[in-house]
């Protein structure tokens, strides 16, 4: 066999991810801790330390100003990590309210997006939505807050397989709500009677032992759960047609799904998202709210956050930072040492400022996604008491993509389910549309999923993050070329004005993207002062 004829040693890359379809994100995590593979943001939680007042009082650099732009969840912890080391902070925000995309909807919240009419929440007085973040990986830097804060958390479970998958316009099962369960263990138990058979037959040119392939084929045997023959005949894993009970009644096995039927269902290809990063199967989310989490840096902040108050110019030179702003219809100026700028791009792209051309261009070139939620109020709980769902999400290839269950309350009378979480060209096409016809269109989409929606539905709060004045967008987008130019630029002070924010990390569209870039910022501009 020549060289280019020989098999291929595995990437580690594809090693983790063949590992992760086997295992799950656990196995994946678990095992690149084991291996001393996660990468720096991953471990940040573990090695911030904010600067102590003891070295900036021995520096006699008490009383320096720090001017901080924007008051989410970046902004918050610039504060709050300078406030603690003695440094004066104010924080703009231009919002009513802090918290940026951390905002959960509750009774009596009004919005108004860019272009549309008013907007106010009707959900029952103990019901929230998280229209922006709303879940906590267990390695993530935000929790260390929730610790912090004294504030309690309870289980995200992202994962339920009593869920469904329903596709439409691909095959046999088209339009039909297929449980989690029954194709997982369709796909797996066809994908690994194939494979076992190939390499039972030496069909499969892989550099292993005779002993190394035996011990494959019994892992995919159980993997597939096979039968002696190495063939797929259905599995308990996916459920039963009449469900096991008491003494003689073992129940029975629902029949499995064709093969061609369940390749053409494309079910196999919503697997993946159970794997990755940031999809563990369970995570964690504060009781009450994803805003506990700003209403704890706000009660240590107080009056050094000022809301209703957009910034309308920055402006810097050698000596310090100039900041203009509106408040109570008043043109207002502070000034400061140094400015922390955690204003989306989106946003700041259209503020009169001292930035470098380098930094102008980068700002400027920014692309950011789109995404869009809706929460849906019901009068009964329908997915509990109907059909024993509680938490994790239903996927689909329609537009609204995916319906989440709340994680919370269990039992409760009323809820509130998350009807779509969009993003791209689907959240493009709903943005798009009115309230009322984004609330029509969530409906009659879910309904082929839930038909109990046409008799249980209250009321719903629809949110289209490009459309949300002072945000325009949901998380920025960069691609390899813009991570290696422009992302650099981004990175680095200018001059007095350093950003922060979940898109000064890789870790966007996540709050410890925000809070470890917002940490960096605070050990900078604390060095920077203690070598001044």
């Amino acid at each position: 066999m020549s060289n280019a004829e020989q098999p291929q040693d595995m990437t580690r890359r594809q090693f983790l991810s063949t590992v992760g379809k086997v295992g799950g994100s656990l196995a994946v995590f678990s095992l690149m801790g084991n291996l001393g593979l996660l990468s720096p943001e991953t471990m940040k939680a573990q090695d911030y330390t904010p600067p102590g007042k003891n070295d900036l009082a021995l520096s006699n650099r008490n009383g320096k100003k720090i001017i901080i732009l924007g008051a989410g969840i970046a902004g918050l912890t610039a504060a709050y990590e300078l406030g603690k080391a003695g440094y004066q902070c104010t924080v703009l925000e231009a919002k009513p309210f802090a918290g940026g995309r951390n905002w959960s909807i509750r009774k009596g919240t009004t919005n108004q997006e860019i272009g549309g009419a008013r907007q106010y929440s009707q959900f029952g007085s103990d019901l929230y939505f998280n229209a922006g973040p709303m879940r906590i990986p267990q390695f993530h830097s935000t929790l260390e807050y929730c610790r912090e804060f004294n504030i309690p958390i309870e289980p995200f479970n992202n994962v339920n397989d009593s869920g469904y998958y329903y596709n439409e316009n691909v095959g046999a099962l088209s339009g039909q709500k297929i449980t989690k369960r029954a194709a997982k263990a369709d796909v797996r138990g066809y994908v690994s009677e194939m494979l076992a058979k190939a390499v039972n037959q030496s069909a499969l040119d892989l550099p292993i032992t005779p002993e190394e392939k035996e011990k494959l084929v019994e892992y995919l045997r159980r993997e597939g759960d096979l039968n002696a023959d190495l063939f797929y005949r259905g599995s308990s894993r996916g459920g039963y047609k009449e469900e096991p009970g008491s003494r003689m009644d073992a129940g029975v096995v629902r029949d499995p799904f064709d093969l061609k039927a369940i390749l053409q269902s494309g079910f196999g290809n919503y697997f993946s998202n159970e794997y990755g990063y940031d999809q563990q199967m369970m995570m964690f989310h504060p009781v009450g709210g994803m805003d506990m989490i700003v209403k704890g840096f706000e009660k240590h902040l107080g009056n050094r956050v000022k809301l209703n108050a957009p910034v309308t110019e920055i402006r810097q030179s050698a000596d310090g930072v100039r900041v203009r702003f509106t408040q109570n219809k008043k043109e207002q100026e502070i000034t400061g040492d140094y400015c922390i700028c955690t204003i989306p791009l989106s946003v700041l792209r259209n503020i009169p400022a001292d930035f470098s051309s380098s930094m102008k261009s980068a700002i400027q070139n920014a692309r950011y996604a789109s995404a869009g939620k809706i929460g849906l109020q019901f009068k009964r709980r329908f997915w509990e008491e109907d059909e024993l769902l509680f938490g994790g999400n239903s996927l689909t290839n329609m537009d609204i993509t995916q319906i989440y269950y709340p994680p919370t309350d269990y039992f409760g009378k009323k809820g509130i389910l998350l009807g779509y979480y969009a993003t791209g060209a689907n959240a493009d096409k709903l943005g798009n549309m009115s309230y009322i016809e984004r609330e029509r269109h969530a409906l009659n989409q879910g309904a082929k999923i839930h038909p109990q929606y046409k008799t249980e539905f209250e009321n719903s709060f629809s949110i289209d993050w490009k459309k949300i004045k002072y945000q325009e967008g949901a998380w920025v987008s960069y691609n390899a070329e813009e991570r290696a130019g422009m992302y650099k630029t981004l990175c680095q002070p200018d001059n007095r004005i350093y950003l922060a924010g979940d898109h000064i990390s890789h870790i966007v569209a996540w709050q410890a993207g925000a809070i470890d870039s917002a940490r960096a910022v605070v050990k900078d501009i604390h060095q920077r002062v203690m070598k001044a």
